[in-house]
C-alpha cells in the first residue's frame, strides 16, 4: 500500500523544504522523482538543488537530459517514472499519478497560503482516501518543524 504524505507549506517555501525531503529519501536508498507543472519551476529547482547549501548538493537531473534514467533525483514535467523512483514528489499542483501503487510513497507539497493549492490538495486527499491508500497530513509549526495533524 502506497503511503501518501501531504505537506502543508506555511512557514517555509518549497525551496527550503524539498531539498531536505529529497536528502532523507536518498539516505533511505530511494530514488526520487519530482513532478512540476512548468518549465520555469523545473529550471529553478534544477539550479537550486546544486546550490541550496554551501556544504553539499543533491545529485539530480531533469527528464530533458540524455541519462535521465540514471539520476537518483529526477525533475520532470511528465507523469512517468523514468528513473525507477520509489518516491514521487508532486509540487505546484502536479496531478496524482495514474498508478499510486507504483511508488512506496507519494509526497504532495502545497502552498498553504494559496486557496487554489488548498482546494487541489483537498481533492487529492479525497481521491487518495477513496483509493484506499494511507494518507497523512503534515503542517509546519511556527519554527518550521513538521507536525502530524491527520
Amino acid at each position: 500500500m502506497t503511503e501518501v504524505l501531504f505537506y502543508h507549506l506555511q512557514q517555509r517555501p518549497l525551496e527550503a523544504v524539498l531539498p531536505t525531503l529529497l536528502q532523507k529519501s536518498l539516505e533511505r536508498g530511494w530514488r526520487a522523482v519530482v513532478q512540476v507543472t512548468t518549465e520555469e519551476r523545473m529550471s529553478a529547482l534544477d539550479d537550486h538543488l546544486w546550490t541550496f547549501t554551501d556544504e553539499s548538493f543533491l545529485p539530480h537531473g531533469t527528464d530533458r537530459e540524455a541519462h535521465a534514467a540514471d539520476q537518483p533525483v529526477l525533475i520532470t514535467l511528465g507523469g512517468g517514472n523514468p528513473n525507477g523512483a520509489q518516491i514521487r514528489f508532486l509540487v505546484e499542483g502536479a496531478g496524482l499519478p495514474e498508478d499510486l501503487s507504483a511508488y512506496e510513497r507519494i509526497a504532495i507539497l502545497f502552498d498553504g497560503n494559496d486557496l487554489e493549492a488548498l482546494a487541489l490538495a483537498r481533492d487529492h486527499w479525497r481521491a487518495v482516501k477513496e483509493g484506499g491508500h494511507d494518507a497523512t497530513y503534515w503542517q509546519q509549526d511556527e519554527r518550521g518543524r513538521w507536525q502530524r495533524k491527520a
